[in-house]
């Protein structure tokens, strides 16, 4: 018999992965992810695809419970990955990004998770900051804007505001970006600024919708929520 093929498996994942928000198919992707990372030792893009899975399955559970294991186990597939590809910046930034769902699903890990979140994305920055629409630059904002200030965190909204700004930079057409603004503005007292952001982010995922963008609903439903807080 044929022997199983990696990368077949990896096509039918970006198959079923294509098919959000239907959750058993992204459940699938998962699975099958993984089996392409199982098959081939030297493989990184299953286990990337399985902890992205991992994660928009963590956000779309509705049990605390189920929460809290997915996302423990996309912060153990990510370690996976930088153990496979120690140099590569997506590794980083993924075990970053699981780090962060673990620390909000496991409040006990919160602490921890910020001393490891950070230099990920550091690194993920240097090696590749336009990775995942300029993903770095993004999830760092979102770190330093929502995380506790000096001497308990790295807090800085300072410093997020400018990260925002650099993922605006390289990628002003993607709505969490401008999301990231939006936010950061907020937090350094521009309510206008910040309500004129989280406007345009809101159209940009609208026109994406039209063209069937999966995740744009999830965006519009965000950008409606943030602007009913900066009301007058």
């Amino acid at each position: 018999p044929t022997p199983p093929d990696p990368a077949s498996f990896l096509r039918e994942a970006d198959l079923r992965w294509a098919k959000r928000p239907d959750v058993a198919a992204v459940s699938e992707a998962e699975s099958l992810y993984l089996k392409a990372a199982e098959l081939d030792e030297k493989d990184v893009l299953g286990l990337i695809g399985a902890v992205r899975t991992k994660a928009w399955l963590t956000d779309h559970e509705r049990e605390a419970r189920l929460r809290a294991e997915m996302a423990v186990s996309a912060v153990q597939t990510a370690q996976w990955c930088t153990r496979r590809a120690p140099e590569l910046a997506a590794c980083e930034y993924w075990l970053a990004l699981a780090v962060g769902l673990q620390a909000r699903e496991v409040r006990l890990t919160a602490d921890d998770g910020l001393k490891t979140m950070v230099p990920a994305l550091e690194f993920a920055i240097k090696g590749d900051p336009t990775y995942e629409e300029a993903g770095p630059h993004r999830v760092m904002a979102l770190v330093l804007l929502r995380a506790p200030a000096w001497p308990l965190g790295p807090g800085d909204v300072e410093t997020g505001l400018e990260h925002a700004k650099q993922a605006v930079t390289l990628r002003p057409d993607y709505p969490p970006n401008v999301f990231a603004l939006a936010e950061a503005l907020a937090a350094n007292k521009d309510r206008n600024g910040a309500r004129e952001a989280y406007i345009k982010g809101k159209a940009l995922a609208a026109a994406l919708r039209d063209a069937s963008d999966p995740d744009a609903p999830f965006w519009i439903v965000e950008a409606d929520e943030a602007l009913s807080k900066l009301r007058p």
